[in-house]
């Protein structure tokens, strides 16, 4: 399994956290990589099995590499602990919250099958794929924690 994780401390009770970061059409807010997301009909909020597609993007500097859009399905949803879910049957990305003496510990982390042939060169080799997501996660964390402690 390939995987990794990132975690931040926000001044905001685990209700609060878990409704923003569980709000697919904020999920542009929060990124580098993805730029927006939506709920699939009938989903219109977070729910194990409620699907969402994400638009994301892809950057070297100002050159625009990839651009694409994921479908997901929410996997585990346990409200003001837990929001998971899988993108494309392939990547699971998770989000564990801890609240204490009102401010939330939120853990982000995803996993996947291990690459295997020219991705494994490609994305596990060249573009070191694994480090550019937790660099991500930090990223996304960060900016969750501006925006909800303003």
């Amino acid at each position: 399994m390939t995987e990794g994780s990132a975690s931040t401390v926000i001044n905001r009770s685990a209700a609060e956290v878990f409704a923003a970061l569980s709000d697919v059409t904020r999920m542009g807010d929060w990124g580098p990589e993805c730029t927006g997301g939506r709920w699939v009909a009938p989903a219109d909020g977070p729910a194990v099995g409620a699907r969402f597609e994400g638009d994301n993007i892809a950057k070297a500097g100002p050159l625009t590499l990839k651009r694409w859009t994921t479908t997901s399905e929410v996997t585990d949803c346990v409200p003001d602990e837990v929001f998971e879910f899988v993108a494309e049957g392939y990547t699971t990305w998770r989000y564990e919250l801890a609240e204490h003496d009102g401010t939330t510990t939120v853990t982000e982390s995803f996993r996947h099958a291990p690459y295997e042939g020219w991705q494994k060169l490609v994305y596990g080799t060249l573009a070191r794929r694994s480090a550019a997501m937790v660099k991500g996660m930090e990223q996304t964390l960060s900016r969750m924690k501006e925006a909800l402690e303003r």
